[in-house]
């Protein structure tokens, strides 16, 4: 059967990951959520660090979000460490901390998808659930030639079949980490080496030569371009930060202060602006170097940045106390966006 050539294939194969040596469903969450958008190389070391700050559910549901986002900083889509938050709480206080051992249960819980919660239910407790995520979706598209698009409602609810279908009565467990893997780095997304694959003789997309065309998506969402101007104030050798604040990106971390526009700007129409005027008292600032435009790239969005580096003193602000001025050593207490933390790192305050 397939799901047995998949499991011995990931015997051979499989990488030795920490969160792989453990049943432990809490620790199993934490990976999986890091593992969202995120490679298996950068999640290990952010993985050890995190869980040996909080190794129980508890001990992550009484910590501090600022903590929690310091030690998220560089990993990106900061709102699945503010849900990981969230749902601490939640077994902290409804579940008495012993985190809940049903798939509904743990489906309930804020920031767990479909795929998630089928993953830790059979890693964890071996329910049947067959999880589907990328990697799953395309050793299915492409081993049964299915070219249905796997962001359509069809087209999860005909994989989702395919993939309960291929797990048919193999450990959940073992064969859902098995598929993943596979996908992983067997059945990469470009320039898979097929003729080493054990699936060879029954992959349909192999045998029409459609492998690079599987899978296949009908969404093509194009990035909007934002416009950041970063204000990098500087004071005997302390600079301005700020929290961000609203439900946006980088919610509830810190900045430095920010003018943002719908359009790329001209350095005197920044200096006109009502942004620029609401926050300087002086139009007698010395501007001692803007930045090139860098661009910052999320799923859907770019961010164009430019960091202007002002040298100031509290006459020359007019809300000074809206900032937190701090020295670079002081600034490891506060998490930052990757951008802004890069910046910090370089600069020669």
């Amino acid at each position: 059967m397939l799901n047995n050539q998949i499991i011995n294939w990931y015997y051979k194969n499989k990488r030795d990951l920490p969160w792989r040596n453990t049943k432990n469903p809490y620790l199993i969450w934490i990976s999986e959520i890091m593992l969202q958008q995120t490679r298996v190389a950068t999640a290990i070391d952010y993985y050890n660090k995190f869980t040996e700050r909080f190794p129980s559910v508890n001990d992550l549901a009484l910590a501090d979000e600022q903590e929690i986002l310091n030690l998220w900083q560089g990993l990106g889509y900061y709102s699945r460490a503010r849900n990981l938050h969230h749902a601490a709480k939640t077994i902290h206080t409804i579940y008495k901390g012993i985190f809940p051992k049903t798939h509904k249960e743990i489906l309930a819980l804020k920031g767990i998808g479909s795929y998630t919660a089928a993953a830790i239910s059979s890693f964890a407790y071996n329910l049947p659930y067959a999880a589907l995520d990328g990697n799953v979706f395309r050793v299915l598209a492409r081993l049964y030639g299915v070219d249905t698009p796997i962001d359509s409602s069809e087209g999860k609810k005909l994989f989702q079949n395919l993939a309960d279908e291929t797990m048919g009565n193999a450990r959940p467990e073992i064969y859902n980490q098995a598929v993943i893997e596979f996908g992983a780095l067997q059945c990469t997304p470009k320039s898979p080496n097929c003729d080493i694959c054990p699936l060879i003789s029954n992959c349909v997309a192999y045998q029409s030569d459609m492998v690079e065309q599987l899978p296949k998506k009908s969404k093509q969402i194009k990035p909007k371009n934002r416009y950041f101007y970063y204000l990098f104030l500087s004071c005997s050798g302390r600079f301005a930060i700020e929290k961000r604040e609203g439900k946006d990106i980088w919610k509830s971390m810190y900045q430095y202060p920010l003018i943002e526009s719908d359009n790329d700007l001209s350095t005197e129409t920044l200096l006109q602006s009502n942004q620029w005027k609401e926050i300087f008292d002086s139009s007698n600032l010395v501007i001692l170097s803007i930045s090139d435009n860098i661009v910052h790239k999320l799923t859907h969005q770019n961010i164009n940045t430019r960091f202007i580096h002002i040298e100031v003193d509290a006459r020359h602000l007019k809300n000074y106390d809206r900032f937190i001025f701090v020295n670079k050593k002081e600034s490891e207490r506060y998490p930052f966006p990757k951008l802004i933390d890069n910046h910090i790192t370089n600069c020669d305050i």
